[in-house]
């Protein structure tokens, strides 16, 4: 659903909608914004406030139901904890509070933002942020719901954000952005949300030519044929079990700018995971359509950055394969070859991503030279467990391209933590047979960071950082503007890190 989100100058209760909502910090003061409301409405706002003891407390919440000329309104209230307030307590309060306008069937609501002062960001990252969240926030996956028809109807589809009128030009411009942006973050989660028989890689490679052709960019799709005549043994091996082509898809969007740089974007894109002959446990298995996260991230970022125009160049990246067993698998003990000659054991097949990005990251370092590159991928089990739900890992070798993706994760909410990749780490993914094995040693542990080193084989001496989104990219609780399933993890940060380099 893709909410009507509009922007007013005008007093929250001049509003026609169905419900007046407010942000409100601790120990806040009342406001004439409230105090215009309870006159408006009739009703003594600030008395019931201090009786029910709300504080403005993180998410805190007062629901109040008001009649007036036999018209009913309602009015809530959600704290945002502390100033100076962070700008994802702002994401979670706007979505905690679309969550309680949506149980209740309120079809519209007014929001009065707080005084911008107290959020600890600018005006044009909060304005864009508001847009963002709640777009997400109205997101669900109810596209197979049958019997459920009250999940099924969808409530709040409208949303006045009201502002001073020295902010509105900046809410106005800024919440189209961040329309295109949630939009994008919702595509990527509605196609890793579908089951794996409906988003194959024929299927994902199609979505990315329809973006292509609607938004102008440049696309390459190369077939499994074509794929093993460039010698790209990772992604033809991994998919060698599966009765359906594997496919890499590259897109491009190129800057009028003169000169620019170029960013490289690159996905991990396998439709379903069973860990091949290697087979995953059934209950492993129940998720892992969520495994073409990363690629789906890339693709819906795509979109966004070709409407947001920025002055880069951009070049995503996505293999596309089915890791799947059969007769024609890929047998523990094989040898393959990648597209830069160099050639890994492959001792665990369930162990399968990083071949398919070392054929698409060499590929991509070879043909497009890009200034920086970064990939996004659910790698690991090792990386949820090290992380849990809440941060993607960081891993690099180059401190400057570091910094700014943590500052890109700080902004857009995406958010990631370092993890090291040190050279005592090589020795794990050395093999006796092969310059490299498809897993790390189990004297050396760390199976995210021993993934990560696997990968700096292949991307030469590009500025590079992986993002192992493992934890973050499905069923992550507690984060009110997430719903159960997909997250988009990675489209937030992939555009906010394009419109911000080189600045």
């Amino acid at each position: 659903m893709i909410l009507d989100i509009q922007v007013s100058d005008k007093n929250v209760s001049s509003q026609k909608t169905d419900c007046f909502a407010f942000l409100l910090p601790e120990d806040f003061k009342i406001s004439n914004d409230i105090k215009t409301c309870a006159k408006d409405l009739g009703v003594d706002i600030e008395a019931y406030l201090r009786q029910h003891k709300f504080s403005g407390k993180k998410l805190e919440t007062f629901y109040l139901p008001v009649v007036k000329d036999d018209t009913l309104s309602h009015l809530i209230f959600i704290g945002l904890g502390k100033p100076k307030v962070e700008l994802e307590g702002l994401r979670r309060a706007l979505g905690h509070l679309y969550k309680q306008t949506s149980s209740r069937k309120i079809s519209s609501f007014a929001l009065q933002m707080p005084q911008l002062s107290i959020i600890d960001a600018p005006a044009k990252l909060i304005a864009q942020q508001v847009s963002v969240t709640l777009g997400m926030a109205a997101y669900d996956f109810v596209e197979f719901i049958t019997t459920d028809q009250e999940r099924k109807e969808k409530y709040t589809n409208k949303i006045i954000v009201c502002v001073p009128s020295k902010d509105l030009p900046t809410f106005k411009n800024e919440s189209k952005d961040g329309e295109i942006i949630s939009q994008a973050v919702n595509k990527a989660r509605h196609w890793i949300n579908l089951p794996p028989m409906q988003v194959t890689p024929h299927e994902l490679a199609q979505e990315a030519k329809k973006i292509a052709k609607k938004c102008d960019l440049k696309i390459t799709v190369f077939d499994e044929k074509e794929i093993k005549k460039m010698g790209m043994g990772g992604l033809a091996g991994v998919s060698a079990g599966s009765d359906l082509d594997c496919h890499l898809v590259i897109m491009e969007y190129k800057t009028k700018k003169k000169n620019a740089p170029t960013i490289a974007f690159v996905g991990k894109g396998i439709t379903f995971d069973s860990g091949g002959l290697s087979l995953k446990p059934a209950q492993s298995m129940e998720t892992m359509k969520d495994d073409m996260s990363g690629a789906a991230a890339v693709i819906a970022g795509m979109e966004a950055l070709a409407q947001l125009k920025p002055d880069v160049n951009i070049i995503g990246v996505a293999p596309l394969a089915e890791n799947l067993p059969s007769g024609k698998a890929t047998k523990p003990g094989d040898i393959v070859r990648f597209y830069n000659d160099k050639t890994a054991e492959v001792k665990n097949t369930d162990a399968e991503g990083r071949l398919i990005l070392a054929d698409a990251l060499s590929y991509t370092v070879k043909h497009y030279k890009p200034d920086v590159m970064i990939d996004f991928a659910t790698l690991t089990g090792a990386c949820a467990y090290a992380l849990g739900p809440f941060f993607s890992g960081m891993m690099s070798m180059h401190d400057e391209l570091v910094d700014l993706v943590q500052e890109a994760a700080d902004r857009s909410g995406d958010r990631v933590w370092r993890l090291p990749l040190h050279d005592d780490y090589e020795p794990a993914i050395k093999s006796d047979v092969a310059d490299l094995q498809n897993i790390g040693n189990q004297q050396y542990m760390a199976g995210a960071i021993t993934a990560a080193r696997f990968l700096k084989h292949f991307v030469g001496e590009t500025p590079w950082v992986h993002l192992d989104i493992a934890g973050t990219a499905f069923n992550v609780p507690d984060i009110p503007y997430y719903r159960t399933g997909a997250t988009g993890v990675g489209v937030r940060l992939m555009v906010d890190f394009a419109m911000n380099y080189n600045k």
